[in-house]
């Protein structure tokens, strides 16, 4: 585990973080590394654990926005990112009314790892989305009696053809435009939702508001304020991001605008 990309890994982190010195790239990787082997492990164990054995180690809050949208009959929106152990945070699901959707990327050459993933995902009532149909789906039950919940980790490698660039962790970055499409079209609001490690094993997760009405703000907007939350977590844990992953693989054409992420352009 510890050879893991590793090439990846160190060039993705010194470029991330110019300022840092090599020794404290290489702390910081190091760190990774050892999370990364509790987060394969964890995973694992998550398919066969009770409710009370879940209960023990992961902390819910602010599971009081769900049950707020839900009296209102409205859906949400939820962002997340590959940030300390995602799928164990996926439990929340288990407490909330709504229907709860996971949007997720087909895993590629290893179906029995997808099923594998997708089973743990769906244990609890969730129904998976595979990321091509997000939009569509999304769309179609914005009109259903039920609220939903529709969970987007899109934080990972964007389509080449992306239209939509900003400066994320220093670098010019490719962000997935499903998610402000889906808020434009629908104007539910946009939530984010983040899992801290408080031990070894051990979690807690944060529900936030990011956008409350989306038709209030200019449509960018959405994406960055997602790039703000995510920057200033991932800085502050950076050993707990998913660092292996070739996240800045594309670069931007010439003729295509590099957002400003610290705008917030209000409609008028």
């Amino acid at each position: 585990m510890v050879r893991y990309r590793r090439k990846i890994v160190f060039t993705n982190l010194k470029k991330s973080f110019p300022e840092k010195s090599p020794e404290e790239i290489k702390i910081i990787a190091r760190k990774f590394y050892h999370h990364l082997s509790d987060l394969g492990i964890e995973t694992l164990k998550f398919s066969h654990m009770t409710e009370k054995e879940i209960n023990d180690r992961i902390k819910l809050n602010n599971l009081e926005i769900f049950e707020e949208y839900y009296q209102r009959g409205k859906s949400a929106i939820l962002l997340g990112m590959h940030h300390n152990n995602w799928e164990w945070g996926l439990y929340f699901q288990h407490e909330i009314k709504a229907q709860f959707l996971v949007v997720y990327d087909p895993v590629r050459n290893n179906k029995v790892l997808e099923q594998f993933l997708l089973n743990s995902r769906e244990r609890f009532g969730a129904k998976s989305v595979v990321v091509n149909h997000s939009v569509r789906t999304a769309l179609a039950l914005n009109q259903a009696e039920r609220p939903s919940v529709l969970l987007l980790l899109a934080d990972q490698t964007s389509p080449a053809s992306s239209q939509l660039w900003t400066t994320f962790l220093n670098q010019e970055t490719a962000l997935f435009a499903g998610p402000m499409k889906i808020a434009v079209k629908t104007n539910q609001p946009v939530l984010f939702f983040h899992i801290r490690k408080v031990g070894r094993s051990r979690y807690e997760a944060f529900i936030y508001k990011l956008i409350e009405n989306p038709s209030e703000v200019e449509p960018v907007e959405i994406m960055m304020a997602y790039v703000r939350k995510m920057e200033e977590i991932i800085r502050s844990e950076p050993e707990y991001w998913l660092w292996s992953h070739r996240r800045w693989k594309h670069k931007r054409p010439a003729n295509i605008e590099l957002h400003e992420r610290e705008a917030k352009t209000i409609k008028h």
